[in-house]
């Protein structure tokens, strides 16, 4: 592929990621499309995440791990991952495996539905509303979908920005024709969009505690108080907060933290023990064991790992400037 520009993803998106595990895109308020050439080095990706918008993640080149909700799915070369707006997922590149290459695309349903007064524009977006547990949210590459959607993908990046009629046209049509490819692919599925709105009250109910997260997130909190932030009995706030992101409260609680200390630990020279304490470790010896199990690998190793990338990556735009 001539002419692209593979951006490191935890680079762009983790600082994008908030509290509440929302990655806020900023897209042209006028036109919410953007398709982007995302590179995938380092062992530690981004967080899980939700998000307003919609995706479509196209494996160009190598093997990523999906974790989605509490499902964990194989991703290869050619496969198509589908997401919507209510579900936490992250992608992880795999031990032993080269850098991967892929291509995502994201874009606010309305720019599908807007002017649409019959409704009938609604029916591109039913994959992404029908999402339940047993959803199969990867379309594999020997189906004859990602092919397609990996080339529409193309021409809506080469479109960017559309500041013209003639090209939003083109945009709107590539991106009509890439749902119709999905579509195509999940015709057989059937339901309502019951467990989309059900996940969508969960996320609004648990609002103030991401909120307190956000602008405390190394003070302590027990489950107790958590569960009294959002005035739930402990049993209802776990089984809300499990269902709503897909994992349980410490566990999502010491993710965020762990994403904190990596921005500190590629971004900073800062001790170790200084950056545990600032996101809510003040034992050095529990932190390394929490990060291990997030990000599989010491604080050490990530920081030696991280510092190693950026030189490369240094290194490779000289060389091509």
């Amino acid at each position: 592929m001539t002419s692209v520009h593979w951006e490191d993803v935890r680079s762009v998106v983790e600082p994008q990621v908030n509290a509440e595990g929302v990655h806020v895109w900023p897209f042209d308020a006028g036109f919410p499309i953007d398709v982007r050439f995302f590179r995938f080095a380092r062992y530690g990706d981004v967080r899980p995440r939700r998000h307003d918008y919609f995706e479509l993640l196209y494996m160009y080149r190598g093997q990523m791990k999906a974790h989605i909700h509490d499902s964990h799915f194989d991703l290869r070369a050619g496969d198509v991952m589908v997401m919507n707006s209510t579900i936490y997922h992250s992608t992880s590149r795999m031990p032993g495996q080269p850098p991967a290459l892929a291509i995502v695309m994201y874009f606010m349903p309305e720019l599908v539905t807007l002017n649409d007064h019959e409704g009938m524009s609604t029916g591109y977006l039913v994959p992404f509303h029908l999402q339940e547990a047993q959803f199969r949210h990867i379309i594999p590459a020997s189906s004859a979908e990602p092919t397609e959607i990996a080339q529409f993908m193309r021409r809506i990046h080469a479109e960017l920005p559309a500041n013209s009629r003639r090209s939003r046209l083109a945009v709107h049509t590539y991106l009509r024709m890439i749902l119709m490819q999905v579509v195509n692919h999940y015709s057989s599925l059937r339901g309502t969009s019951e467990v989309f709105q059900r996940r969508q009250v969960a996320l609004e109910r648990l609002k103030p505690l991401f909120a307190v997260l956000e602008a405390d997130y190394a003070e302590p909190i027990t489950l107790a108080e958590a569960a009294t932030l959002v005035k739930l009995s402990k049993p209802r706030f776990m089984g809300l907060f499990k269902e709503a992101t897909g994992s349980s409260f410490v566990h999502y609680l010491n993710g965020f933290r762990v994403a904190k200390a990596q921005q500190l630990l590629e971004n900073t020279d800062r001790p170790i023990a200084d950056i545990a304490c600032e996101v809510g470790f003040c034992d050095q010896s529990y932190f390394g064991l929490v990060f291990r199990r997030h990000v599989n690998m010491t604080p050490l190793q990530y920081r030696f790992k991280a510092t190693r990338l950026t030189d490369d990556l240094a290194h490779l735009s000289t060389r091509a400037s």
